[in-house]
C-alpha cells in the first residue's frame, strides 16, 4: 500500500484537485478495471491545514512499491486515455508546479494482535 500526499501552494488547491481527477485518476482506474489496485481512498482538510490533499492506493504487487501510474499499463494505455498528450503532458507539468511539496509513502499494515 502507498499513501501520497500532496500540499498545494496557497490558494491552489482546488486547482490542484481538479487536474489530479483530469490526468490522474483516470490512470488509476485503468489500473483497478485491471484488477490490479484493491482500494482507492483520497482526503482533504476541511479546514487550513498542512496538506492539500492524501491519497491512498492498495495494489495487487505482492508487497512491491507501485511505482507510477503509467507502469500498470502499456504506454498505448495511456494515449488511449488521454490522445491529446500535448495538453495531458501540459497540465501535468502544471499540477506539479503548483505543488509546495509531495511525498510517498510506502506503508505496511500492522498486526497488533501479536504480542
Amino acid at each position: 500500500m502507498v499513501e501520497y500526499y500532496y500540499k498545494a501552494r496557497w490558494g491552489f488547491a482546488d486547482e490542484f484537485i481538479r487536474l489530479f481527477k483530469k490526468n490522474q485518476l483516470p490512470g488509476v482506474e485503468a489500473g483497478d478495471r485491471a484488477g490490479h489496485i484493491q482500494r482507492v481512498t483520497a482526503e482533504a482538510p476541511r479546514f487550513h491545514g498542512p496538506r492539500t490533499a492524501a491519497g491512498t492506493i492498495a495494489s495487487r504487487s505482492c508487497g512491491r512499491t507501485r511505482r507510477r501510474r503509467t507502469s500498470l499499463f502499456p504506454e498505448a494505455e495511456l494515449k488511449r486515455l488521454f490522445p491529446d498528450q500535448d495538453t495531458f503532458r501540459r497540465e501535468e507539468q502544471r499540477r506539479f508546479e503548483i505543488l509546495a511539496a509531495h511525498w510517498d509513502l510506502p506503508v505496511v499494515t500492522v498486526d497488533l494482535t501479536r504480542p
